[in-house]
């Protein structure tokens, strides 16, 4: 790396020097050659390192380039001088990585406009470049110019510590990596096994991903799975197909890819399996009626059994099916719900409480985006949209959502109204239906984004959230955590100074814990015992309020309970008349089932007798032909005989004309 025989802040000045600010300069214009968002931030950074927080008025409105430069400085807030120095630094490398073999041997010094009026908290910056005199450089914040275009804030020579580096809470903290950066995406999957970070698949530029990449959470290294495909998967070829908009799910040390849109589609909806001792993915053979092939649903584990909710099938319609995978017997079950389910939807988000309940929330159409919540009891199979209490949940889609304990985290999102999409996190707690703003960002970064993805990860007993990649209007690979707070908002505004924003209400804590001196410790343990105490006193009115508020709900309860008793006991006896009822035409209901055995017995004889009587009336009307036939038989034989008379007659008469005497044997 370039700037590595050289220790800070000597290294700061080099820089500094090398780009034309301060004094020994090479070249006093030399600023001028990087981009004017870059040179903005490198003067803001030189002047919050050398002079401090600015404190200077703004320029006259006349004077823009002044105004520009002004705001830069002052949108670094109380950035210290020590993190000032390495984003410069960080920045400088970025824009010129060979500045250190062409700066000059020599060390410039810092030129001083201003009085410095640093922090108490502030470290000192030492000019000597002996070891002994290094500082300990605080953790690394996510800084962001005028425009909003985030910057990396860690340099190449911190020693990684994982995500132990996080020292805020609840303030997302930018993230420096080391090893092989994977491409910037988002609609990738994300699912964290044994301290690691597995990202699988994802969208860039309209191109669908397949590379498996893995994020060591205790060395913050990145590095890349050569995956393949395990000969003799059902429809397999040599690679996994390249996806996005899937659902990554970890299960008994392996990793369920489930779904996404792919360039070929399938019909039905897939079930991917990478084995993380093989290092191999496989096709896995359900059974079954699978579900239509899809993206953008969710995919929660419940047990052993997947629930699979929405999303969007390969002909861009919206889907609002629930089904379900068991993964013991690789089964899949498509559930018939009662109540009211959400509508169509994609880029959801859907946690699992107690077991028991489905949470769905937000979620967009082709044209409106959603912030509606509903919950499946998975045990009555009902749905239902329930009221919520705290903030309002702003409409978003595409947003990311992780579950600690009782609370589910929801990060970014875009609402199809800015471009810089959902500025706040948000925290609900499942137990008690209750919105809070866990923290809120400003600017165009990359947690503002759709399709990123976000984990849940324990480290040293803390809980982080750890978020990576996304897109708002350009494709991100940085990764960013969140260090939650035990108590959450409580240990916050205590010991982290919650400012409330008097724009929209937002809180963001901001940090007051590193860097102070002994001083300032004391006094500010004085002041959280204060506040301990203020709050004991109060906690002990709300008590006592709330201890005459439950007795007086516990009257009523009780006068409830009386009318409902009274209600049950008249209910008895309506259910008893109707079991006296019920009896008493169930053996009218016997008679008449035995009268009308009784009569379909005769219907059944008379039926009989009718055969009977339809074969006699068969049987004489051939009679009647045979009768009839004989009849003419006979008529015919008489006719015939009197013929014959007729004719022997005739033959007589001629004879004695003739004189031929009639033959006597005829006539005999």
């Amino acid at each position: 790396m370039a700037s590595s025989g050289l220790a800070y802040p000597d290294r700061f000045y080099a820089a500094a020097a090398y780009a034309g600010l301060g004094v020994g300069s090479p070249d006093s214009a030399a600023i001028s050659r990087f981009k004017s968002e870059s040179s903005l931030l490198l003067y803001a950074l030189y002047q919050q390192a050398t002079v401090g927080p600015c404190d200077v008025p703004r320029p006259r409105a006349w004077n823009p380039v002044e105004q520009t430069k002004w705001s830069s400085w002052h949108q670094l807030g109380d950035l210290s001088s020590a993190e000032a120095m390495r984003l410069f630094v960080k920045i400088l490398e970025e824009e010129d990585p060979s500045w250190f073999s062409r700066v000059r041997d020599s060390t410039a010094a810092p030129v001083v406009d201003v009085p410095i009026n640093k922090a108490k908290d502030e470290p000192t910056v030492e000019t000597s470049s002996s070891s002994s005199n290094q500082i300990s450089f605080p953790e690394p914040k996510t800084i962001t110019t005028e425009n909003g275009t985030p910057h990396e804030t860690q340099d190449k020579d911190v020693i990684f510590e994982g995500l132990s580096s996080v020292a805020v809470y609840d303030q997302w903290t930018s993230l420096s990596v080391s090893g092989p950066i994977p491409k910037p995406r988002y609609q990738h999957g994300a699912a964290v096994v044994q301290d690691k970070m597995y990202i699988f698949g994802g969208n860039h530029n309209g191109r669908y991903l397949g590379d498996l990449q893995v994020l060591d959470l205790k060395g913050l290294t990145w590095s890349k799975v050569d995956a393949k495909l395990q000969a003799g998967s059902p429809g397999s070829t040599t690679t996994i197909a390249p996806c996005a908009g899937h659902s990554l799910i970890p299960w008994q040390n392996k990793i369920l890819s489930i779904g996404g849109h792919t360039k070929d589609p399938s019909e039905t909806l897939t079930v991917k399996e990478f084995d993380l001792q093989t290092g191999t993915w496989s096709n896995l053979r359900t059974y079954g009626k699978p579900p239509i092939s899809r993206g953008g649903q969710s995919v929660t584990l419940v047990g052993a059994t997947l629930m699979i909710f929405g999303g969007e099938d390969a002909k861009r319609s919206l889907l609002n099916d629930l089904n379900i995978l068991d993964l013991e017997t690789m089964t899949w079950d498509d559930i018939d719900a009662i109540g009211t389910p959400p509508s169509p939807r994609s880029d959801h988000v859907a946690a699992c409480y107690a077991e028991r309940y489905l949470l769905i929330f937000g979620g967009g159409s082709h044209a409106t985006c959603f912030n509606d919540l509903h919950i499946l009891d998975m045990q009555a199979m009902e749905w239902s949209r329930p009221n919520t209490q705290g903030v309002t949940p702003g409409p978003r889609a595409g947003h990311a959502g992780v579950t600690v304990g009782d609370n589910w985290y929801i990060v970014g999102g875009g609402n199809n109204q800015t471009g810089a999409g959902v500025l706040e996190t948000l925290v609900l707690n499942m137990s008690t239906l209750v919105w809070s703003v866990v923290t809120s960002i400003q600017g165009r970064v990359p947690l503002a984004s759709e399709g990123l993805s976000l984990v849940n990860s324990t480290y040293s007993g803390e809980d982080y959230l750890v978020s990576f990649g996304g897109y708002n209007g350009k494709y991100s690979n940085e990764v960013y955590a969140l260090k939650l707070s035990n108590k959450s908002g409580v240990q916050s505004g205590v010991t982290e100074g919650a400012v409330p924003d008097s724009s929209d209400g937002i809180v963001q804590t901001t940090d007051h814990s590193r860097d102070v001196n002994p001083e300032t410790e004391v006094y500010q343990e004085s002041k959280i015992r204060e506040i301990a105490i203020d709050n004991n006193a109060r906690s002990e009115e709300a008590n006592e309020r709330i201890v005459g508020e439950l007795k007086a709900e516990k009257e009523e309860l009780e006068a409830a309970v009386n009318r409902e008793q009274i209600q049950n006991l008249e209910l008895k006896q309506r259910l008893a008349e109707a079991d006296t009822r019920n009896m008493d035409l169930t053996k009218e209901l016997q008679s008449v089932r035995s009268q009308l055995a009784t009569e379909q017995s005769r219907c059944f004889k008379l039926e009989v007798d009718l055969a009977e009587l339809r074969q006699k009336l068969q049987a004489l009307e051939a009679l009647e032909r045979e009768v009839e036939l004989l009849q003419r038989q006979k008529a015919a034989t008489e006719q015939a005989a009197i013929d014959a008379k007729q004719r022997q007659g005739s033959s007589g008469m001629w004879s004695w004309i003739v004189g031929t005497p009639p033959d006597r044997s005829d006539s005999s």
